[in-house]
């Protein structure tokens, strides 16, 4: 008798699986690819039609130095541009604030001013380019400053495509950059979304994140009902200021980790299509088949690479982006090699997406839609991730919803206790970790040219921004300012005030400042 295997998750695998494993009505449960519930894609033709987005999340140092990465990157063939900021800029504290000073540039890029912004999209055509934002407690202000940046390259609002994560609840969940209660959090998220719904039709003002709830260390039963509980805990917060589901739901995105349980994983995500067409029909009444498809970016786990041996993180890197494609994914990140120790060289950033590459246009992997639909095993794990998802949801729709589960910390509980057992099964040897735990190989580690961040960029960003706080005109920014504030108070969509600041020449670190002073800062409670 051979030994219990479990995918990652905990799911029972079976020796062999057969079309009694199946049940009833697969037909039912499948349905055609871009059709409800949307198990086999969100369009009818995939990937035959359209490879997927090659969006290799990048940025660093000043607005000029990731202006320089995004050339490189656009140069090798990557198909869009996805931002990471700062820590600085996420907390809504400028370059020059004191306790900004060790993190400016570091792990994204200072974004203080539109100037910034229009600097880092300098020469790269915004009607022509779809953009991800990876930026929550101080989205709608980056919102503003890029749409500065577009009038200025004299782009209309209806013509700018991409994304801005926008998705402050799996902050308090999991990624813990957040700076105002979830109140306010949830009311600045419920403007952008109204807004662009009004004037960006080409825009996804908001992704549903499942992804930094999984590197925290939750499962991935978890990662879908977390992200689901979040997406209709924001969708009752939209239908609720009164927008209509129809209206605002076919521009919802989503965002998941892909990690290496292949299979696991892309059944993970052919479970999360379906259950979330499920979702918009019977909870929110969604009349029209755009509201009921859920699209994603997949991002490769950076949780799963390891400093050790280096390089077998290309080998770990090309089995998330396989599983991504088999999941069928709209949009994909895959990790540089290097990433367990530092911001990826050029040469790992190419290869990283050397390996998209290879995927699309090399393995006939894009051939067919759904290629793994009817696989007794995957069709198997599929059913048993919904129904598990189904239940942990049904925990948190009885706890109060989302928004009250996190409040109470279980959702984070939960993650904790997850992520300790992985980190324990590892440590024991009950989870190989090659290079780490088995096969280890002191004597033979790769000598690898890391990337060194230029450390004068932080007196160069200091310098930029007092440049610009000499040349504006202060009684035009005191005068937007104080739109901020009266808007804040009065409970009015934020978003023309924001913009309205923006091209005044205001800083990230003023809009937030006002906002800290009306809604407060928010701390978060001990989980135990």
């Amino acid at each position: 008798m051979t030994a219990e295997r479990t995918t990652d998750s905990g799911i029972p695998v079976q020796p062999v699986y057969r079309a009694a494993d199946l049940g009833n009505s697969l037909n039912e449960r499948l349905g055609e690819p871009g059709q409800p519930p949307f198990t086999r894609g969100p369009y009818p033709a995939m990937y035959r039609e359209r490879p997927w987005t090659m969006r290799q999340y990048a940025g660093y140092g000043s607005a000029d130095d990731t202006n320089a990465r995004y050339r490189f990157l656009l140069d090798q063939g990557q198909t869009a541009l996805s931002v990471a900021f700062d820590l600085p800029t996420q907390l809504g504290l400028d370059s020059s604030d004191p306790d900004a000073a060790a993190e400016v540039g570091r792990v994204g890029v200072a974004i203080d001013t539109a100037d910034d912004m229009a600097a880092v999209f300098d020469g790269l055509p915004l009607d022509r380019l779809s953009v991800n934002f990876t930026i929550n407690a101080t989205a709608p202000i980056i919102l503003a400053f890029y749409l500065v940046a577009a009038e200025r390259q004299g782009v209309a609002r209806a013509d700018l495509s991409g994304t801005l994560q926008n998705d402050i609840l799996k902050e308090f969940l999991a990624r813990k950059t957040f700076i105002f209660p979830p109140a306010p959090s949830l009311r600045l998220v419920g403007d952008v979304v109204e807004f662009c719904t009004a004037e960006l039709p080409r825009f996804n003002p908001i992704s549903i994140t499942g992804y930094h709830a999984r590197e925290a260390g939750c499962d991935a039963v978890q990662e879908v009902a977390f992200t689901l509980a979040d997406a209709i805990a924001y969708c009752d917060d939209f239908v609720g200021r009164g927008m209509t589901f129809d209206d605002f739901a076919p521009r919802l995105s989503f965002h998941f980790a892909t990690t290496l349980d292949l299979f696991e994983e892309v059944a993970k995500l052919r479970a999360a299509r379906r259950m979330w067409a499920t979702i918009a029909r019977d909870r929110f009444g969604a009349q029209r088949p755009e509201a009921m498809r859920l699209r994603f970016f997949s991002g490769c786990s950076g949780a799963t690479l390891t400093a050790q041996q280096p390089m077998n993180n290309v080998v770990r890197s090309t089995i998330q982006c396989l599983g991504a494609v088999l999941g069928g994914a709209q949009s994909i990140h895959v990790m540089g090699y290097d990433e367990a120790l530092a911001i990826p060289s050029d040469d790992a950033v190419t290869l990283a997406l050397r390996t998209q590459q290879i995927v699309a246009h090399e393995s006939g992997v894009t051939n067919t839609v759904d290629p793994l639909a009817g696989s007794f095993y995957v069709e198997s794990l599929t059913d048993e991730i919904e129904r598990r998802a189904g239940n942990l949801i049904a925990d948190i729709d009885a706890a109060g919803g989302a928004v009250a589960a996190i409040e109470a910390g279980e959702p984070q509980r939960l993650i904790a206790t997850s992520a300790f057992e992985t980190e324990r099964a590892i440590a024991d040897g009950t989870t190989v970790k090659v290079g780490v735990n088995r096969f280890a190989d002191d004597d033979n580690q790769a000598d690898l040219d890391l990337f060194e961040l230029d450390e004068s960029g932080y007196q160069r960003q200091l310098q930029r921004l007092e440049t610009h706080l000499a040349g504006r005109d202060d009684t035009a920014v005191a005068a937007a300012i104080d739109g901020v504030r009266r808007a804040a108070a009065d409970g009015s969509n934020l978003m023309g005030h924001f913009i309205d600041a923006a091209r005044a020449g205001a800083t990230i670190g003023e809009i937030a400042t006002t906002l800290r002073d009306e809604f407060g800062e928010y701390e978060e409670p001990a989980p135990w």
